[in-house]
């Protein structure tokens, strides 16, 4: 406890950059850390100093105590605020800031080792006097024990780590008879995970609601409550959208949800900004304690936003020494917020992270954004893959919901999968519109992930003509047309293009006619589609976002999906030892050749364009290479699969 002007933010991404945004206003100059992966991250940039603390493994850089003290050291930081994940739990690192002589911006270690171990947390809030869930948390692990405590428990019930948490260790239970495989599978995650394998027992409670209360406390023990949390709808443990208040709260389940929650807290002698999370049965007036998080949770912006506070700032005041700038009777909230959290993964594919350069990155400025990330990041398989937050507000939940899909509607992230589409989805789902979701609801739901939608011929003819026209802008832009002022120009009825279209490896056989005029029409397996130079189809509008890939394909989130497009490449197979030939994939004239014989090339390099129907055609390479032989020269016109080069692999 003390002032101080430099903080180090311990962490990366979102939470990094909104701890720095306050601290900037509060004056404080902010050091960043970061891994070899996040040397040019937002984050760094936006600090007033960085310090690389590792390679890009987390163990090896973000959860490098030694690495980030020595950063400290290096750039003066009196201070440290850990943000969420990664060390923000972590007893251990508290206490080596303190005896380093530095102010962790967050909870005694004391208070961090209780809470952070369930068995001994939920021991300490019985003591407390605070309701917690039926079960067995003592210290006897042995499977008979376990067994026995099951028994008297009864079915459904939940076997979880007694460290740690995010879902892992965790498995439930509905045949006592399915407990010794639980068990073990429980410990080996446990292990793996948090290096602890003790296990605690709890009556599952299905139907049950998430409500969690955020805290606050100061160094002379005053400790307030600022309302509660709904964080039900979650997958597999994962929070996936947060709202407050709790819909459906009465002031008579607020009032006794923050009066347990204070005692919690105050039992721990907590100091700074923790959540008590609870199970409210289905009867909606009981509830237990499930644990208490000893950090900023990722949620936060939600209680902001209707309390009026900044929880950050009331942090960096608390570890300062201040005392809290408001009582519990200052306490109002007002309106309604929810948040969802844009993940880069495919929902489609079990939720599997996506990887790769963000080549668009677009919001809606009328709610509030915190994110980490901008156009040309990359995003790496280190890290979570949380890109951003989407919080909205309104004087109701009904105005909040409306802002919140508006956004999701004009929020576009292309070059890597998102969850955009799911989570606009979720937003009209009937449990989440009428205040009904449970903790089970998307599990129970989607207990696949949600169906892979199929591809309209819309979208697909829609993805042609993009493809086209950016085709055509690459080679305006590279100077590759011979005369422009006829580009738009054609004087035999627009003849058909053949195009062999690949969305997302999936290859479709197309043809376009009116190729440069104001009207396209494509025309694939039994359809036919007219898209205008507006991006109508048929006459009726379409929202839609793309960007090019920077190979000669493009990147198109339309209907629900994010989509790779490209030409089909005209590559063929050869008899000698090599990657292949290329081919001319429609009847055109050959405008360029970019390589002569003996050139090295790496995959995606533009090797010639094509010319057919006033359009330029640029064709890449499939695969690095060299370039065997030429069997074609410039001006040359040429028959589809005409035979244009040949490539040696090149080792």
């Amino acid at each position: 406890m003390g002032t101080f002007d430099t903080l180090l933010i311990a962490n990366r991404g979102e939470i990094a950059c909104r701890i720095i945004r306050t601290a900037r206003d509060l004056g404080l100059r902010t050091v960043a850390v970061y891994s070899d992966a996040d040397a040019e991250a937002l984050h760094v940039s936006m600090a007033d100093e960085a310090h690389r603390v590792g390679h890009a493994p987390a163990t090896d850089s973000y959860l490098n105590i030694d690495a980030i003290l020595a950063a400290a050291k290096a750039s003066s930081a009196e201070a440290i605020h850990p943000g969420y994940g990664f060390l923000s739990e972590n007893a251990d690192f508290a206490r080596a800031v303190e005896d380093a002589g530095l102010i962790f911006v967050g909870p005694s270690a004391e208070a961090i080792e209780i809470m952070g171990d369930k068995a001994i947390a939920k021991a300490h809030m019985l003591n407390a006097s605070v309701p917690c869930v039926p079960g067995y948390q003592g210290d006897d692990q042995t499977d008979a024990t376990l067994l026995s405590h099951a028994r008297d428990i009864g079915v459904p019930l939940m076997v979880k780590a007694a460290a740690g948490g995010g879902g892992k260790g965790m498995r439930l239970v509905t045949d006592v008879d399915d407990l010794p495989e639980a068990l073990a599978l429980a410990r080996t995650e446990a292990s793996a995970a948090f290096g602890n394998e003790t296990l605690i027992l709890e009556r599952a409670m299905q139907n049950a609601r998430h409500i969690e209360v955020q805290v606050f406390a100061d160094h002379a023990g005053n400790t307030i409550a600022l309302g509660e949390r709904d964080c039900s709808v979650q997958r597999r443990h994962q929070k996936v959208i947060e709202e407050a208040p709790a819909p459906g709260a009465t002031p008579n389940l607020r009032k006794r949800m923050e009066k347990a929650a204070i005692a919690a807290a105050q039992s721990v002698g907590y100091v700074g900004a923790g959540t008590v999370e609870f199970l409210l049965d289905e009867n909606g007036e009981d509830f237990y304690f499930l644990e208490m998080n000893t950090r900023l949770q990722v949620e936060h912006p939600v209680t902001e936003m209707v309390a009026g506070l900044d929880l950050v700032e009331l942090q960096i005041a608390v570890a300062q020494g201040k005392p809290l700038p408001v009582s519990q009777e200052d306490v109002t909230l007002s309106g309604h917020a929810i948040e969802v959290r844009l993940y880069a993964e495919d929902p489609a594919n079990g939720f599997l992270p996506s990887i790769g350069k963000i080549h668009k990155f677009e919001t809606d400025n009328t709610i509030r954004i915190d994110t980490g990330v901008r156009y040309g990041d990359e995003v790496s398989p280190h890290y979570d893959p949380m890109l951003a937050k989407l919080i909205a507000y309104g004087d109701t939940r009904d105005e909040a919901l409306r802002a919140l899909t508006r956004s999701l509607d004009n929020t576009a992230v292309l070059g890597v999968t998102t969850n955009v589409p799911f989570l606009r989805d979720l937003l009209d789902h009937a449990e989440v519109q009428n205040r009904a979701a449970t903790t089970s609801f998307l599990d129970d739901t989607y207990p696949d992930g949600p169906p892979k939608t199929a591809i309209t011929s819309q979208t697909i003819a829609l993805a042609a003509v993009l493809l086209l026209r950016s085709e055509s802008d690459a080679a305006q832009a590279q100077s590759l047309l011979p005369d422009t002022s006829l580009a738009g120009f054609s004087s035999d009825g627009g003849l058909p293009i053949p195009l062999d279209l690949s969305l997302d490896g999936d290859l479709h056989n197309l043809t376009a006619t009116g190729v440069g005029t104001g009207h396209i029409t494509v025309s694939g397996d039994g359809w036919t589609h007219n898209i205008s130079n507006d991006l109508r189809i048929d006459g009726l509008r379409t929202t839609v976002h793309h960007a090019p890939d920077g190979t000669g394909g493009l990147f198109l989130q339309t209907a629900g999906h994010h989509l790779h497009v490209t030409r089909a490449q005209p590559w063929a197979t050869t008899d000698a030892a090599s990657t292949g030939a290329l081919t001319a994939p429609m009847p055109g004239l050959l405008v360029t050749l970019n390589v002569a014989t003996g050139d090295t090339v790496q995959k995606g390099d533009t090797l010639a364009v094509l010319e057919a129907m006033k359009m330029q055609h640029q064709l890449t390479a499939a695969a690095d290479g060299v370039v065997a032989a030429l069997h074609v020269e410039t001006g040359q016109q040429l028959s589809k699969g005409a035979l244009i080069l040949t490539m040696e692999d090149p080792t």
